[in-house]
């Protein structure tokens, strides 16, 4: 099951990819360049992911997989087939739906996470508001970039994205304990047709719900 961190680390990359369009400086480097592309040329998207998160030294500790949907400015869905697990993000509220706990917790978008900046989450604000972007060269086949967050008590120290010829294949997260989650994309597919019903959610009957 992946853990409170993983899961805020998740909801930081949901943010990242769907609240923000990236305006970068003339001199942006190759990896720059094409998150500046992916995010100027896709307002929506879905793909298939699987995860996997380790510890300090190495040693993973929890995998997962599923399927995930976003449309900007500030909706997405991630669903966990293994474990069952949801997050709907609607523009204003988040939802984080545990099945096998058949608990939901609520958090309005703004203050879900009250260390990612604001202008970050209401989606007014370009990424360079509250992350530095550095390109991080070229390994694994992918071009990565690295985004530090500004705000030093954010929770999460590097967020990196690989790239390759055809587009996002990869993202990284580091924690601010050490903890590394490695989400691959497959099956990207931008700007589709994407039902409005995707983005909303509705406590299922008897769940314990944990919030606004």
């Amino acid at each position: 099951m992946p853990s409170v961190s993983s899961l805020r680390s998740i909801f930081r990359v949901a943010l990242l990819l769907s609240l923000v369009y990236a305006s970068t400086p003339s001199g942006a480097r190759d990896a720059i360049d094409q998150f500046r592309a992916f995010m100027a040329q896709t307002q929506s998207a879905r793909a298939d992911f699987s995860q996997t998160v380790t510890d300090p030294k190495g040693k993973v500790t929890a995998t997962s997989s599923g399927k995930l949907v976003f449309q900007r400015p500030g909706k997405f869905r991630w669903q966990y087939t293994k474990p069952a697990q949801l997050i709907v993000g609607d523009g204003r509220t988040v939802w984080f739906y545990d099945e096998d706990l058949n608990q939901v917790t609520v958090r309005r978008l703004e203050a879900a996470f009250s260390s990612t900046p604001a202008a970050l989450l209401a989606g007014r604000g370009e990424v360079e508001s509250a992350f530095v972007l550095v390109a991080g060269g070229e390994t694994e086949g992918l071009m990565w970039l690295n985004a530090e967050p500004k705000q030093k008590d954010a929770g999460v120290e590097r967020i990196r994205m690989g790239f390759s010829a055809t587009g996002l294949q990869a993202l990284e997260l580091l924690d601010a304990f050490g903890n590394r989650t490695r989400i691959a994309l497959s099956k990207l597919e931008a700007n589709p047709k994407i039902d409005a019903s995707q983005f909303s959610f509705t406590p299922p009957k008897g769940a314990d719900v944990v919030g606004p």
